[in-house]
């Protein structure tokens, strides 16, 4: 297929005002030189098939996406998602969340080769018009799906959602009032991002919160949830419920036969892994408390030394802790990694390849490899 110039360079004009680079930094970046950029950039010349590459793992992109018209990444997704909030999103921002694109469709990619397509996926219809009432009966619907019992309490959510077709990375955002984004990739499909600067148990929240949007705002390609969020808008209270519900089962919060004093309140936080506002809050909705002790409850602090990041358990040596923190800064969960090495040993991917799923250079790979427990092949 004979290059489409145009097509080319407008691609590449448009992800270089999405992710705010401009020459220099394309050139610092892929090691093309400035003038060979200017060139392809004002169509004096075509790129070669391996500069194509380059640009496309600059970008984070399937190289396929520059030369066809087929939809193979989430352009115009992002496009108008970073046009609408760009007044949120620094441009530290915009990368993280175009890198966390990547790991998405690298995800699908590995799941698709490891294990086949997923077949545990769940798509809930809506009936009616009630928003709040479509995050109930998801929520009910999700955990029936799962096969939980009335008063079960989800563990690890992200492996819950993953299992479903849903793809959730953890990634720090330098913004902190973004909780969470939904986007939807045309590739790897539903795709959730938690801003890894809150704390555990929002995060966790988040995630439900996200995947809320992703099960019941199917004609959305993308939605931004806030931390102070407008408590007007309809689908966010639809997505807020949905997390309420399956994080608090009405089970499980009617089953306590005393008064709610401010004791059983931060136990049964800490046990629900969730923090003290959508606990009083889911609480006020099922007529268990009033008012009053909203506004008292809500203002409790749940002990820091009980929000344990399931990853980063306390056995870790400091040094193995500090490390795998900063990998989970840029998304790359013990899941998403193990999933990569499982690849490269199966023959499935080169190492090149392996170290470019995970946002590194080779010569980190030993690294890597010697953190988690894994090895490279010989030569590699």
């Amino acid at each position: 297929m004979p290059l489409d110039r145009k097509m080319f360079v407008n691609k590449l004009d448009r992800y270089m005002v999405q992710l705010q680079v401009n020459i220099q930094d394309i050139a610092a970046g892929t090691g093309i030189s400035i003038d060979r950029i200017t060139s392809i950039l004002t169509c004096a010349s075509d790129p070669t098939g391996d500069e194509v590459l380059i640009f496309a793992d600059y970008f984070h992109c399937d190289f396929k996406f520059f030369i066809s018209n087929e939809k193979l990444a989430p352009f115009e997704q992002t496009e108008s998602l970073f046009r609408r909030y760009s007044h949120n999103l620094t441009r530290e921002d915009r990368w993280a969340i175009q890198e966390f694109l990547f790991l998405c469709e690298c995800q699908e990619f590995l799941l698709s080769e490891l294990t086949g397509r997923l077949k545990n996926r769940f798509i809930f219809q809506k009936n009616g018009t009630f928003y709040k009432g479509h995050g109930e009966a998801a929520a009910e619907a999700l955990r029936s799906h799962l096969g939980y019992d009335s008063n079960e309490i989800p563990k690890n959510v992200y492996e819950v959602f993953s299992k479903i077709g849903i793809h959730v990375f953890r990634r720090l955002l330098g913004r902190s009032n973004i909780s969470g984004v939904f986007i939807r990739h045309p590739i790897a499909g539903p795709c959730v991002l938690v801003n890894y600067n809150e704390d555990i148990f929002r995060q966790r929240f988040t995630a439900c919160h996200e995947a809320g949007h992703a099960l019941l705002d199917e004609r959305e390609d993308f939605v931004v949830s806030f931390a102070k969020w407008d408590n007007t808008d309809l689908s966010e209270i639809r997505a807020n419920t949905f997390a309420s519900r399956f994080l608090m089962p009405p089970e499980v919060l009617r089953s306590v036969r005393v008064d709610w004093s401010e004791t059983i309140f931060l136990d049964y936080a800490t046990r629900l892994m969730v923090n003290a506002e959508p606990l009083a809050y889911a609480l006020l909705d099922l007529k268990i408390i009033n008012k009053n002790q909203v506004v008292a409850f809500k203002k409790l602090k749940i002990p820091a030394k009980v929000k344990n990041d399931p990853e980063l358990p306390s056995s870790l040596a400091p040094r193995i802790r500090q490390r795998k923190q900063e990998l989970l800064h840029r998304g790359l969960s013990d899941a998403y990694v193990g999933l990569c090495f499982d690849a490269y040993e199966r023959g499935i991917i080169s190492a090149s390849r392996l170290a470019e799923m995970l946002l590194i250079v080779e010569m980190e790979l030993l690294d890597i490899a010697a953190l988690y427990g894994r090895h490279l092949s010989h030569g590699d």
